[in-house]
């Protein structure tokens, strides 16, 4: 891990997807420890799947007082991004970059950028991305990298500091947990389950594509769940998430 200078990087400042407010970073982790997940693009599917994937924390982290913020370096995909749900904590877009650069971010050239993204670990994603009905597209700045950063309440340390090497890089769910001190219910890869609260006048069980609180869905004839389905035949329902087996 290397060293952040926390006072430097704190005074960037980034600008609020709800309020447009731009305030510092050091705000963010000023009164709570804080998680905060820098994406490469908002229209990135490996990157939807993370923000999804590290979703499936924030109860947890809500729970115990820990603030999770995704970071975005333009609002390139942003409006598309925020509506789909990807991601269930505060959003805020670094316009300038400078966080990501301050935090060591690399940004990829012409020549390295199509080896990185046909690596290994950007297809295993990707292949879990589609398998669960996230997508993507190549919309904005495809060579700036990403990671994470965090912080403890008021700025006392770095708990965690990550930098993608490939594209296909993240940190997995129970080294985010461990680094806060946490107990988490979730695990990485770890699918949620869902109730159909209306499927015919009955409860059934289905595999639900995204963790989501209380999320409208669409149950077709073959009683699966699928987000975002639209066809006129099919009968609303509504799935609340419950835990995994």
């Amino acid at each position: 891990m290397a060293n952040v200078d926390l006072t430097q990087v704190g005074k960037n400042f980034v600008k609020s997807a709800e309020t447009r407010e731009s305030v510092e970073l050091r705000s963010l982790w000023q009164d709570q420890p804080v998680v905060l997940f820098f994406l490469r693009r908002f229209g990135c599917q490996v990157c939807r799947w993370m923000a999804s994937e590290i979703s499936k924390l924030e109860p947890d982290l809500r729970a115990s007082g820990v603030a999770l913020v995704g970071i975005g370096p333009e609002e390139v995909g942003l409006k598309e991004f925020k509506e789909s749900g990807f991601f269930k904590g505060f959003i805020y877009v670094d316009e300038q970059k400078k966080s990501y650069k301050d935090l060591g971010f690399k940004r990829y050239t012409a020549l390295s950028v199509v080896p990185a993204a046909l690596g290994k670990k950007v297809r295993d994603i990707t292949s879990k991305a589609s398998a669960e009905g996230i997508q993507g597209n190549f919309s904005g700045d495809l060579m700036q990298s990403g990671g994470m950063l965090i912080v403890a309440k008021g700025g006392e340390k770095v708990l965690l500091h990550f930098i993608q090497d490939s594209p296909g890089d993240h940190v997995p769910l129970e080294d985010i947990s461990k680094s806060l001190g946490i107990a988490a219910k979730v695990t990485s890869g770890q699918r949620p389950v869902c109730v159909c609260l209306q499927a015919r006048g009955s409860a059934t069980a289905v595999t639900m594509p995204q963790q989501t609180a209380l999320h409208p869905f669409i149950l077709d004839g073959t009683d699966q769940c699928e987000i975002r389905r639209q066809t006129t035949s099919s009968a609303l329902c509504l799935c609340e998430c419950i835990s995994s087996p």
